[in-house]
């Protein structure tokens, strides 16, 4: 017997996912999968474009959200804009783990390749604010990762909004694997534990998870993943006083966010800009 899921979806069973459990696959782009009983209606979620019966594990609706890049957005700066090899990565994340919330007085918005969630607009595109002749290429890098962090709170606030439950984040991916203080800046921003899946690679682990409960090795979904599936050792707790920086910086980006996207109709961002100096001198006081 065969059937056929998407990967994402397969990557979300090998990591762990279940009611109140969010996945997030972090690489190129994200995908943010979480599930919820059918015995509990979800609502028709703004923006959330992937909710359906039975799409992620039978008995629940799947929940599908994400960023139309990440590490993509990372892979530009570096490589296309800066013209430098793969090392510069690793020398700008030395440089950046060194910098305090809100030190560069930068913010950006993440759609350098549209907004999937929670905007569902492909013509929008990406925003650097805050430059001035002291701006460093490491500050960029920093601020374009807190950007996709900002991305990433605004769906899981989205959809606790509307009702379903996150109550743990597993993330997946080569960059979930590989960059601590991108996972960091995660936690710090979103205020959740970031845990890493126990398996590099969860597709081919969901898939097997699936062929373990059809040929009856297990007696369902939930079984067969607190059998298979686990969490690295080392976890990522939110830090309160970085939280609070980034609470700030967030609320400026949701003002971005609503005013580019067209939420918000006039919005008045005359004062973006001094508060992020503002959030600057405090951060370099």
């Amino acid at each position: 017997m065969t059937v056929g899921a998407f990967d994402a979806h397969t990557g979300a069973i090998g990591a762990g996912v279940a009611t109140g459990t969010l996945i997030k696959i972090i690489g190129t782009s994200t995908c943010d999968c979480g599930v919820s009983a059918l015995s509990r209606p979800v609502a028709d979620i703004p923006g959330i474009c992937g909710i359906v019966n039975g799409s992620i594990l039978p008995g629940c609706y799947g929940i599908e959200a994400g960023q139309s890049a990440v590490g993509d957005i990372f892979k530009w700066f570096v490589e296309v804009l800066c013209g430098a090899s793969q090392k510069l990565h690793a020398d700008l994340t030395a440089q950046a783990a060194k910098m305090k919330p809100g030190q560069s007085g930068l913010l950006a918005l993440d759609w350098n390749n549209g907004n999937r969630t929670i905007l569902v607009d492909p013509r929008l595109s990406g925003v650097l604010l805050g430059q001035t002749l002291h701006t460093t290429k490491a500050e960029v890098y920093r601020t374009l990762i807190e950007a996709t962090a900002f991305g990433a709170r605004a769906i899981i606030e989205r959809i606790r909004h509307y009702g379903v439950p996150i109550e743990r984040v597993v993330c997946c991916g080569g960059i979930a694997e590989k960059n601590a203080m991108l996972m960091q800046i995660y936690a710090d921003v979103t205020g959740c534990t970031m845990q890493v899946s126990g398996s590099s690679q969860t597709c081919a682990l969901g898939s097997a998870i699936a062929a373990a409960v059809i040929a009856g090795a297990h007696a369902g979904f939930p079984e067969a993943q607190a059998a298979m599936t686990s969490v690295k050792k080392r976890q990522y707790a939110p830090d309160s006083s970085r939280k609070a920086v980034y609470d700030r910086l967030y609320a400026l980006y949701m003002k971005l966010h609503d005013a580019f996207g067209g939420v918000t109709a006039g919005a008045d961002l005359g004062g973006v800009m001094k508060e992020l100096i503002a959030i600057k001198e405090q951060a370099n006081a």
